[in-house]
């Protein structure tokens, strides 16, 4: 009856995919070192806890925004009253200062074009409600961060139409993929109203080429199309080769006749790792999608509190210079601890330079090379050996065997004991009398092939 009275979008969520479905497992029974050692460990969450102690010391010495006070004046009352949904000029000003400090400044933000959102789910979503009408598509290279379907077409009645990459040229976005895409959208009836990439690739971990850019920009140019560049993981790279921006080619030039029809979406949560602080932003110099995505902004703003404190942490160049080369050592750290660790037992990973997880081939695990394969393999994963991992499907991967393990939203000693208990699973596939490999890899080859025992656990039944 309750159902009933609710709109037919309420059921157009997204929540049933096993993205969703992992964290929902996880939640029931969450690893703690003391309290549920045998939990499982989160490793489905796109979370950098790496660098809390650099901002935690800076609040130490900073107390007084933190503390709403300026000059011995307390600022309180003028943060709490209403606040234009402009922004505050000082965050927006620090902000895209910061902005051009992780992309090496190379190049220049204008404040003026920066649409503040609650996070970079409302930036994207904004920017679906700005371009296109409902029924009309965006093209989205795979594999793909799950949470765009709910994203990009969950309010806004939008389309995604996939881009299918392959790992025979390690996913990297092509012409003639673009193409496919977009001929293939035209056969369904669909009018493409632009191609939105994330750059760094959530969940590949690479940032794309200056050959892929320029590819990109002469494809929306040659079909009038916008394109959006989720560029929330722009601080996260961490080897070469080194991010670069689409606003890098626009500065250049070279995009002139597309530069008000691309889009940049930029966030605090991956770099910072302060998704509860909701701070995203649109860039954009077309003036009509700054002036429409400021109004609807109203409905997804950023606290007047939270910008005051982050423009003073943003304003501290000498401490985000420091913050941002530390974040970027300790990311290379841990993620060249997880490719040893699973490399030490028979997994290798996609060759990646950014982000906070690993996109790994799991391919040679499976008992079948089909997605149902896949899905027996993630099920086991969770509930056997107590990991929530995203499978490539959630991701909309054309080949089943891949998965995304994320790596900085834990202790290292989490990390460790993650390792260990997939290498036990291996180990006892290995030593199965049913050994032997069937997935066939194209690429790689491996020391060890094998295939897991098919008995499901008590959990997995339920």
């Amino acid at each position: 009856m309750i159902q009933k009275l609710l709109s037919k979008n309420c059921n157009t969520h997204g929540q049933d995919s096993s993205y969703f479905l992992g964290w929902q497992e996880y939640e029931k029974n969450p690893y703690d070192p003391i309290a549920n050692p045998a939990g499982i460990i989160q490793m489905g969450l796109a979370e950098n806890q790496l660098c809390f102690d650099l901002i935690e010391s800076w609040l130490e010495n900073n107390p007084a925004p933190a503390g709403f006070q300026e000059d011995s004046a307390l600022t309180f009352r003028d943060l709490a009253l209403f606040q234009d949904y402009h922004g505050l000029p000082a965050f927006k000003k620090a902000l895209v200062n910061y902005m051009g400090r992780v992309r090496g400044n190379r190049v220049r933000f204008d404040p003026n074009n920066l649409v503040l959102t609650a996070g970079s789910t409302c930036a994207n979503e904004i920017l679906m409600f700005c371009l296109a009408d409902p029924g009309e598509a965006f093209l989205l290279p795979t594999p793909y961060y799950p949470g765009f379907d709910r994203d990009l077409k969950w309010r806004t009645g939008a389309e995604i139409v996939p881009v299918h990459c392959s790992s025979f040229d390690d996913f990297r976005i092509t012409g003639a993929a673009l193409e496919e895409a977009y001929h293939r959208a035209h056969k369904r009836g669909l009018t493409v109203k632009g191609v939105l990439v994330t750059n760094p690739c959530n969940p590949l971990g690479t940032a794309m080429t200056r050959i892929e850019l320029d590819a990109l920009i002469e494809f929306v140019v040659a079909k009038g199309i916008h394109l959006v560049s989720d560029e929330i993981y722009a601080g996260t790279n961490f080897a070469e080769p080194g991010f670069v921006s689409v606003a890098e080619v626009i500065a250049d030039g070279r995009a002139d006749s597309a530069r008000d029809r691309i889009h940049i979406v930029c966030s605090l949560s991956k770099d910072l790792g302060l998704p509860g602080f909701r701070v995203g932003g649109i860039y954009s110099e077309n003036e009509a999608v700054v002036s429409a995505a400021t109004k609807m902004s109203s409905f997804g703003l950023v606290s007047s509190q939270t910008q005051y404190l982050l423009a003073a942490l943003l304003s501290d160049e000498e401490f985000t210079e420091e913050y941002v080369a530390e974040n970027r050592r300790r990311l290379r750290g841990r993620h060249d601890a997880l490719v040893r660790g699973l490399r030490a037992m028979g997994i290798e990973c996609l060759e990646s330079s950014a982000g906070l997880f690993c996109w790994v081939d799991m391919r040679h695990l499976l008992s079948a090379s089909t997605f149902d394969g896949e899905m027996e393999l993630w099920k086991k994963i969770v509930y056997q050996v107590g990991l929530n991992i995203s499978p490539g499907s959630s991701c909309h991967c054309d080949e089943p065997g891949w998965f995304r393990l994320c790596f900085a939203n834990m202790s290292e000693e989490t990390l460790n004991l993650a390792l260990r208990r997939l290498q036990a699973f291996v180990d006892s596939g290995r030593d199965s009398p049913n050994g032997g490999g069937v997935g066939q890899r194209p690429r790689r080859q491996f020391v060890a092939h094998w295939v897991l025992r098919s008995a499901p656990s008590s959990k997995s039944e339920r």
